[in-house]
């Protein structure tokens, strides 16, 4: 018997500020960095690509590119992604 499977979307499963800051802070654990910029791209695009584009001061399409993980995007460009989306990084 085969088993179906589809694609993971966590826009079923995130819906709250704590979710938001669960998700990412797993995603900023993982080993692989690219890990964390996909989850970030997926928070994004749960808020709107279009709006925090805007509120990031930032292209929508350089944006998906940044989400994508193939690219290594500066690190001004998440912290403009991150304030965008009221995220904020702290150290312990």
């Amino acid at each position: 018997m085969k088993i179906k499977t589809k694609p993971y979307d966590p826009a079923l499963f995130i819906k709250t500020e704590e979710d938001i800051a669960h998700y990412l802070n797993k995603a900023y654990l993982d080993e692989d960095p690219r890990v964390f910029l996909i989850a970030l791209g997926d928070i994004a695009k749960i808020k709107g690509i279009a709006k925090v584009a805007e509120a990031a001061g930032l292209n929508r399409k350089s944006l998906y590119k940044v989400f994508s993980g193939k690219v290594q995007p500066r690190w001004n460009t998440i912290q403009m992604v991150m304030k965008a989306l009221g995220c904020k990084l702290t150290v312990t």
